[in-house]
């Protein structure tokens, strides 16, 4: 299980599995050695923490009133069908985690990397010079949990990417840095 903040970073020995790296790994994005492995940053466990908090309520509920509903009104018996949401709720509590360990992003010297997916991988460059806007947004629940994420909007709406539930402080300090690269490399449309 992966431990520690946001700013943990890994290189990846199977793919959407980061491991955690040394404390001498510099924060341009390259590797130690100066080789072209990007290093990667894996999200904070408060993001699987307050995902799995809500497939326990939404699910949590609906088990209960499959339970409850049917038994009441058709016969105990009926009420065995709690097991189908129950099951489901079991089921995504591992899909969760494995979904939070695929998310990872990396800062290289022209783009950022966002990796993510389990079953469908999806990798996006975003090129420093063709962001036009960074943004940095928390809703209710992610700012009770102290999280915040970082949207990217490009020309091209195909490559707009998100990195959710970073701490907010990283988020506001990848924004900034993102926005000054951008700044720094403008590319044409």
């Amino acid at each position: 299980m992966e431990t520690g903040s946001p700013h943990d970073t890994g290189t990846a020995d199977a793919p959407g599995t980061p491991t955690p790296a040394t404390a001498d790994v510099p924060a341009t994005g390259t590797a130690p050695d100066g080789g072209k492995e990007p290093v990667w940053h894996a999200l904070p466990p408060g993001l699987l923490t307050m995902r799995r908090l809500l497939l326990v309520v939404w699910l949590g509920l609906l088990t209960l009133a499959t339970a409850l509903v049917p038994g009441l009104l058709a016969g105990p018996a009926w009420g065995a069908f709690a097991v189908l949401p129950l099951a489901l709720l079991l089921w995504g509590w591992v899909m969760l985690e494995r979904n939070w360990r695929s998310w990872r992003y990396a800062e290289r010297a022209d783009d950022l990397l966002i990796s993510r997916g389990v079953l469908w991988h999806e990798e996006t460059v975003v090129p420093y010079g063709r962001m036009q806007l960074v943004e940095v947004t928390s809703g209710p629940v992610e700012r009770h949990f102290g999280l915040a994420s970082v949207q990217l909007h490009t020309a091209a709406a195909a490559t707009d990417a998100t990195i959710p539930g970073l701490d907010p402080a990283e988020a506001e300090r990848l924004r900034d840095r993102l926005t000054e690269l951008g700044e720094a490399r403008p590319a044409g449309l």
